[in-house]
């Protein structure tokens, strides 16, 4: 098994320009989409308020990262929302607000989420203020809503990522999870292949005579696939968080554990699909259709809280990159504990196991 490594690692530094490749290319991708969609969202505002843009209610509102509040009148407001210039309009009140809206969007419900923590924040502070009870430390309890209005926008404290009653949609980490989730698939399905090519060469006949033994030859391949794999995903995301900047929300060194089930099942998954088709030339043609159609079902291209449709959502559930997205952002955004991982994990060692099993034993009947 020592040996197929070394020679792996061998015939890597000799051609090692696909590994480089897909690891700029996820980089690049990343890099512009996700600075592409992050933006902000600009959100025409009215009110019955003299002066609002004097007041403390619209000096805290504009405090939003993800959010450009612009005040103009109630007419010029619901224009452009009407004329589709601005997903919706806001009118502001002392203690409520109201969203005029033409049709309901991903992002409507971001900013209705916003507003609902913002007024709620708001109005537990005047109660604090107005209607503390003798003894009570309201100047303490003041700076701690002041510690948490420094944390970045969503950040929930207690609420576990698989919960269906909070969503939190953070677009730059999407698209890095994604396209990096995404590009591996290649790297790993190019060095997978192998086993099936150097068996159609006879390869594996003539190493059978050496001292090697079948499940050194099988473990030699995939240990190696696996390893090239995680050590592409685990780059591309040291460059974010170093070099890039990205904020992992503290949850950086879980991410990197997650990435190891996910590559240890798109190993297995290529491993099955080499074990099914007749020829080399037949696995390079549907490497490409398999790992669009997990990307896309598996919500690499887009959040997956944005699908609707309950069938497409129950499909997910057998795609890995399904799990090492909740996975991820678990570990990230919802700030979720191993406990809470220990579910994606699984799901994606479980489907690693059977699959890898699946396909050896496809693989020796059809040599048998």
């Amino acid at each position: 098994m020592i040996s197929i490594l070394r020679a792996k690692c061998r015939l890597f530094m000799r051609k090692p320009m696909l590994m480089i490749g897909m690891t700029v290319m996820s980089i690049l991708f990343a890099l512009l989409l996700g600075s592409a969609n992050y933006t902000n969202i600009n959100i025409p505002v009215y009110s019955d308020i003299e002066n609002i843009e004097e007041t403390g209610l619209w000096k805290e509102l504009i405090k939003s990262q993800s959010f450009e509040f612009i005040s103009m009148t109630e007419t010029e407001a619901k224009k452009m929302v009407s004329e589709g210039d601005a997903e919706t309009a806001v009118k502001l009140e002392e203690d409520s607000y109201t969203i005029v809206i033409v049709t309901e969007t991903p992002n409507v419900r971001l900013i209705e989420t916003y507003l609902q923590t913002f007024y709620g924040d708001l109005l537990m502070e005047e109660r604090i203020l107005t209607n503390s009870n003798d003894g009570v430390d309201t100047e303490a309890i003041m700076n701690e809503l002041k510690e948490k209005e420094k944390n970045p926008l969503f950040q929930i404290e207690a609420a576990s990522f698989r919960s269906d009653d909070t969503v939190i949609i953070d677009n730059q980490l999407q698209t890095i999870f994604g396209f990096t989730l995404f590009f591996v698939i290649y790297t790993i399905s190019y060095n997978v292949h192998h086993i099936l090519q150097e068996k159609t060469w006879g390869v594996w006949d003539r190493m059978i005579l050496s001292p090697l033994k079948k499940w050194e030859m099988y473990a030699g391949n995939l240990i190696y696939s696996f390893l090239s794999g995680y050590v592409q995903v685990a780059l591309i995301f040291v460059v974010f968080r170093y070099v890039v900047g990205v904020d992992f929300y503290g949850g950086f060194e879980k991410t990197l554990l997650i990435l190891v089930p996910y590559v240890f099942s798109i190993v297995a998954v290529n491993m099955f699909l080499v074990s099914v088709v007749k020829s080399t030339q037949h696995f390079n043609a549907i490497i490409s259709l398999v790992a669009v159609s997990m990307a896309m079902l598996g919500g690499a291209y887009w959040p997956l809280e944005i699908v609707s449709s309950d069938f497409l959502l129950m499909v997910s559930d057998f795609i890995p990159i399904k799990h090492a997205m909740e996975g991820l952002k678990g570990a990230t955004i919802y700030g979720a504990s191993m406990d809470d991982l220990l579910y994606p994990i699984s799901i994606m060692t479980l489907m690693g196991v059977v699959l890898i099993g699946i396909g050896i034993n496809v693989m020796e009947r059809r040599n048998s």
